[in-house]
């Protein structure tokens, strides 16, 4: 059972997320470490707590702070930029790491972050997913909001629920925009947000359309795990999208509050829906 005794490393990427998962772990009496990547973590998160920086790539030298460090649990939250692999310079666990992965290696994120995950226990941490630390923030079922989806954005979101699980299948992505029975979008290495941009561009010209953010199939909950937050609230209403769906029970609340306050100010639904499978 997770106590205040265990310490626990936040391995810290890029958003709000790990502020969240940082002061929920300290708040509940835990001793905190953060691990920090360089030109991916902000700075300000360090602020307070123990912590050190690691370049990626470098996972034997994480690991070796991680013991230094005697904590007992590891949470990873938040975005990594994924770079080339040509630019990413490699300790020789790394490239130990990227040895076991081979071919797999540039199919998609799933495969490489269970890699990390099995590697960290092999090391003797447990790892936790950021609903362990906080779990007020996962998506409930039903609507959160005062708007609901009307009976078309009904179908567009059971629409869009298929084609996320294809492309969860193939590690491709987490999330899709429906409009109308059309798929305007798929989510691939830009992120969600980027998605909404870049669908802004695209759309026709009468408002609507419908997000739909699901868990892959298979897909190891302690990494990763879909997130929105009071960011893709604006982006969608900027893109003039009339609601938010997500995995009830899988997908993260970032600002839950601020979300909610924001889509009702500008009439956006916001829906936790479940897998029928």
């Amino acid at each position: 059972m997770t106590g205040p005794q265990r310490k626990l490393a936040v391995l810290a990427g890029s958003g709000g997320l790990p502020v969240s998962v940082i002061e929920a772990a300290a708040g509940a009496g835990r001793g905190v470490f953060v691990l920090g990547f360089e030109g991916e973590t902000d700075p300000s998160l360090m602020n307070g707590y123990d912590h050190a920086w690691v370049k990626l790539g470098a996972v034997g030298q994480a690991i070796d702070i991680l013991h230094r460090a005697s904590v007992d649990d590891v949470v990873m939250i938040g975005g990594i930029r994924r770079p080339s692999f040509g630019d990413l310079k490699l300790d020789f666990r790394g490239m130990q790491l990227l040895a076991k992965l081979g071919l797999k290696a540039a199919r998609g994120d799933d495969r490489l972050l269970s890699l990390i995950v099995r590697e960290l226990e092999g090391e003797g941490f447990r790892v936790l997913g950021a609903d362990e630390v906080i779990q007020p923030m996962l998506a409930p079922e039903g609507v959160i909001t005062k708007a609901s989806p009307s009976g078309a954005v009904q179908a567009d979101i059971q629409h869009g629920v298929m084609v996320a699980k294809h492309i969860g299948k193939l590690d491709i992505g987490q999330a899709v925009i429906v409009h109308e029975g059309r798929v305007l979008g798929v989510e691939a290495i830009e992120g969600t947000d980027a998605l909404i941009q870049r669908v802004a561009r695209l759309k026709p010209e009468r408002p609507g359309g419908v997000l739909v953010k699901m868990k892959k199939p298979g897909q190891d909950r302690r990494a990763d795990l879909p997130t929105v937050g009071d960011q893709t609230v604006k982006q969608a209403i900027d893109a003039g999208l009339e609601g938010l769906a997500v995995h009830a029970g899988h997908c993260l609340l970032v600002h839950r509050e601020t979300m909610i306050e924001m889509a009702d100010r500008a009439g956006l639904f916001i829906i936790g829906i479940r897998d029928s499978d």
